[in-house]
């Protein structure tokens, strides 16, 4: 299995506003044209529907500060549920540098309380976990520790 890695920074340093269309649109037409039928996508918590279960603080940055981004992010959400992809899209909530717990929670939606976390260490065993099995095909996935 190969893995792919997207990041939203320029070589400025700035932040590529329509990064996040361009990536997804990319990646489902080269996945049909491979004819690999499988995605499992990264977002941010915050982005979509998970706004909802934010904390006020995180609302009021995900709305101004992220804004853009997450306006992006949230259009290229959207073309991966509509491709005839079996996608999984992937809400981590705060990122760590800290080591897999392997003790994390996912779910369709997860109840939140305070600035919950989550290891990237995790968050790639449960995308390893996501693209082998058919349980998350097309499902978003909240994951917090």
């Amino acid at each position: 299995m190969k893995l792919l890695i997207l990041g939203a920074t320029g070589p400025t340093g700035r932040h590529v506003v329509d990064f996040f269309t361009r990536s997804s649109a990319a990646v489902i037409s080269a996945a049909e044209e491979a004819g690999v039928s499988r995605l499992v996508w990264l977002s941010s918590f915050g982005v979509g529907h998970t706004l909802a279960w934010s904390s006020p603080a995180q609302k009021l940055i995900y709305r101004t500060l992220l804004r853009s981004v997450y306006a992006n992010k949230a259009i290229s959400d959207e073309s991966i549920r509509s491709s005839g992809l079996d996608w999984t899209l992937v809400y981590p909530t705060r990122l760590t540098h800290g080591p897999a717990k392997g003790t994390y929670r996912a779910g369709d939606r997860l109840p939140m309380k305070g600035n919950p976390t989550i290891s990237r260490a995790d968050v790639a065993a449960f995308m390893h976990q996501a693209a082998h099995g058919r349980e998350w095909i097309h499902r978003t996935a909240v994951i917090s520790d």
